[in-house]
């Protein structure tokens, strides 16, 4: 009896560190997040490690010809995954490891702790959270590319955000932000929340500028901030794990402090003289390269970009380009999108 007892820990100890494993990977080469491949590796080190006795004893047990849950299969087991559902699959791997193993190291002789294991199997339910948010995240900054659309409702001219969102939408933009800086919060909301579902609808991702709590009530895949707004850091802790956080800067040292912070990208500016802010101060498409040189993080570029200069910015390395009087001062806003988004080289 106590050789197939060990073999079950064997198993199981062997199921933990490969899952583990698969996970840290994930954080480590995908996410590029210290803090949660520290806890993924220190999880693993100490929820594996056993004494040489134990372990001597255990690979005596082994009988890996021998078990018939080798050759068993799960109909639809090989189907592709994608990485959630990989972080999934794994995180439950090494959850139901880590029970067997709770339960396993009750037995007195064996001399391991079960509490050990408990609590690394309910501190896995927040990694799993955290992990697979942290993708969610990198998803959406990756689909930062192109025209940034920038719906201002002061340059509105009688027209709904609704109406544009899909004229911008029909000519090619990926990203839309709002911009309400003169109406009420509740006038922002009505907004926000329409273009919201459109963007939804039209897998368009949705950015809300500068109001933390419109980004909130409406659901936005991202909130974009100034310098003057509430730190990167607070805001970090206020805004749900997958929704990405911009934050507007003009040095490299704004730049490093933002990510530092938790600013999933930048945007840089402005990069011209600009119609809709009176005291801009224009950085230039240097500032792109300077920033991109120090930092691997999506940057929009931002400010007075028309189709005369947006060829500039994207030579530079802007990922997206943020677009406000180009867009909403055209006679045919689907038609001046599409003229943006084919210099883009259809982004």
């Amino acid at each position: 009896m106590m050789s197939n007892q060990l073999r079950i820990i064997d198993a199981n100890i062997n199921r933990l560190g490969e899952g583990l494993r698969v996970l840290e990977e994930i954080s480590r080469m995908m996410l590029n997040d210290t803090v949660l491949t520290q806890k993924l590796k220190n999880m693993r080190h100490e929820t594996v490690k056993i004494d040489a006795e134990l372990r001597r004893k255990l690979l005596s047990s082994r009988d890996a010809a021998g078990d018939i849950g080798s050759s068993m299969g799960v109909e639809g087991e090989e189907n592709g995954r994608d990485v959630q559902r990989t972080i999934t699959a794994n995180t439950k791997r090494a959850q139901e490891s880590l029970r067997v193993l709770e339960e396993m190291a009750k037995i007195p002789e064996l001399n391991l702790d079960s509490e050990r294991y408990r609590k690394a199997r309910f501190e896995l339910y927040t990694i799993e959270k955290e992990l697979n948010a942290g993708v969610s995240r990198k998803d959406k900054s990756e689909r930062l590319k192109g025209i940034y659309a920038v719906i201002d409702t002061e340059w509105l001219k009688g027209c709904k955000p609704s109406d544009i969102a899909i004229q911008v939408i029909k000519g090619g933009a990926k990203v839309i932000q709002i911009r309400c800086k003169e109406r009420s919060t509740g006038e922002f909301f009505a907004f926000a929340g329409e273009l919201k579902e459109i963007c939804k609808e039209k897998g368009i991702l949705f950015i809300v500028n500068d109001s933390l709590e419109v980004a909130l009530a409406c659901g936005a895949d991202g909130l974009h901030v100034g310098q003057e707004d509430l730190p990167v850091a607070v805001l970090k802790k206020l805004i749900p794990i997958d929704m990405i956080l911009g934050c507007s800067v003009k040095t490299v040292d704004e730049a490093i402090n933002a990510k530092k912070d938790g600013a999933d990208y930048l945007g840089v500016g402005a990069m011209f003289k600009t119609s809709t802010k009176d005291d801009t101060r224009v950085v230039g498409t240097e500032r792109i390269k300077e920033i991109k040189k120090a930092l691997d993080i999506p940057i929009v570029a931002i400010g007075g970009i028309n189709r005369n200069n947006l060829s500039k910015v994207m030579k530079a390395g802007a990922d997206a380009a943020a677009v406000i009087s180009a867009i909403m001062g055209a006679e045919d806003i689907e038609k001046a999108t599409r003229e943006l988004v084919n210099i883009t080289g259809g982004r």
